[in-house]
């Protein structure tokens, strides 16, 4: 039976509308918003939240109608512009730990909120200063205190994505990674949503960033923040770092990422195409024919450049499409997640150097954007997980390795 790589309708249709999107309210702001670093950028906020709401789109962190169409359309708007992508009204990642570890009741309560009203965000706090890519190492502190039946939260979160937004406009919320039992391990860390107005979080300061400027990029401290007993995700239940390997919460927190990467794989794939797209207009504009039908020995250097950036997005795209499918046939793709996040990373970063040397000193100035693509490119092979720790992860999942045995 023959394969086919045709878009359903649905994800067509949706498709058209986020390029609409990218060339009205994306492109004409890029530079504006990559300069004004820290400023929001309502140009953009504003449609994009009137289209949710208006259309009943789902703003809850799942989905939608399917995580291929989710990806599809993600990379329309980072083809638009990646940074102000991540400014989208929306749940973001906080939205996709509420749906992966939440319960039906806690899904109610903190992603309604996301379908009236004026503009909000979510946001995912996990990494500090000595818990990156080692998520099991995090030392902020969730303590119960019996007498009221609240957790009280400790700790210093840093480039929280979104974090800004999501603490300072009514109806947002952070996603709290912290340790019940820093001796369990892995086995100790949960999530607990805290939401905007909390008394004891604040925001201390935003990262001054190479790309992807048009988004937040907060530092986050907790003193005594007390939050609900319940706006723990998941169960609270420790279990010690031998006997973890069972545990739900924090597999349930883990998971977000099998849903999350192919986004960013997606994100990756948008860039890299415009660039990709850009300096395919510029040689067409230049008389420079690309010779598909020649062997690669009576090409140019310049012909088997576009050519050779061609497959790399093609291939990476397919990838991320896999992983996506998926999730929408309710297959578990840890290691295809991995493998598209990593790819996708590896490509978008040689597709927009390579376009700007294909272009010599204007795609190096800022007269045009390649440059600009070029900087928003690698954090797609930092977050989500870095390009070592996914190669990591797939070489684990082939090799039936333990994180104890490869590490």
């Amino acid at each position: 039976m023959p394969i086919s790589f045709d878009l359903n309708p649905g994800s067509v249709s949706g498709q058209k509308e986020m390029h609409e999107i990218a060339v009205t309210h994306m492109r004409p702001w890029s530079r504006k918003y990559d300069v004004h670093e820290h400023e929001m950028p309502w140009e953009f906020v504003n449609p994009m939240w009137a289209r949710a709401t208006g259309k009943g789109v789902k703003l809850d962190g799942s989905p939608g109608d399917g995580m291929v169409t989710v990806c599809v359309q993600t990379e329309e708007l980072c083809w638009g512009d990646a940074g102000l992508y991540l400014r989208s009204p929306s749940p973001l990642l906080g939205g996709s730990a509420v749906a992966a570890a939440g319960t039906p009741e806690q899904r109610e309560k903190f992603l309604s909120p996301f379908r009236t009203g004026k503009p909000k965000w979510g946001a995912m706090a996990i990494t500090e200063s000595q818990a990156g890519s080692d998520a099991a190492n995090i030392q902020t502190t969730a303590v119960l205190d019996e007498k009221t039946n609240e957790w009280v939260l400790n700790g210093t979160k840093i480039f929280c994505t979104a974090g800004d937004a999501a603490l300072t406009h009514e109806g947002g919320f952070v996603v709290i990674w912290a340790t019940l039992d820093k001796s369990a391990g892995r086995g100790g860390i949960k999530s607990f949503v805290v939401t905007a107005g909390t008394p004891g979080i604040k925001v201390v300061g935003c990262e001054k960033k190479l790309g992807i400027r048009a988004s937040d990029t907060a530092t986050l401290v907790l003193e005594n923040c007390r939050v609900p007993y319940n706006h723990l995700l998941g169960k609270a239940e420790v279990k010690k770092a031998d006997d973890a390997k069972g545990d739900k919460g924090f597999k349930g927190a883990m998971a977000t990422f099998d849903a999350s990467r192919p986004i960013v794989a997606a994100m990756a794939v948008g860039v890299g195409r415009a660039a990709l797209d850009f300096v395919k207009e510029e040689l067409t504009r230049q008389g420079v024919k690309i010779r598909y039908d020649s062997p690669p020995t009576q090409q140019t250097a310049i012909e088997r450049d576009v050519i050779d950036m061609e497959a790399e997005l093609q291939a990476a795209r397919l990838l991320t499409w896999r992983a996506a499918k998926m999730i929408d046939r309710g297959q578990r793709n840890n290691l295809e997640a991995s493998m598209a996040k990593a790819k996708a990373g590896l490509a978008v970063t040689k597709i927009t150097q390579k376009a700007v040397e294909l272009l010599g000193p204007p795609g190096y100035s800022q007269k045009l954007l390649v440059e600009k693509w070029m900087r928003d490119a690698k954090i797609n092979d930092i977050y989500e997980g870095t390009q070592q720790i996914n190669q990591l992860i797939v070489a684990r999942r082939i090799l039936d390795y333990s994180s104890s045995v490869l590490r």
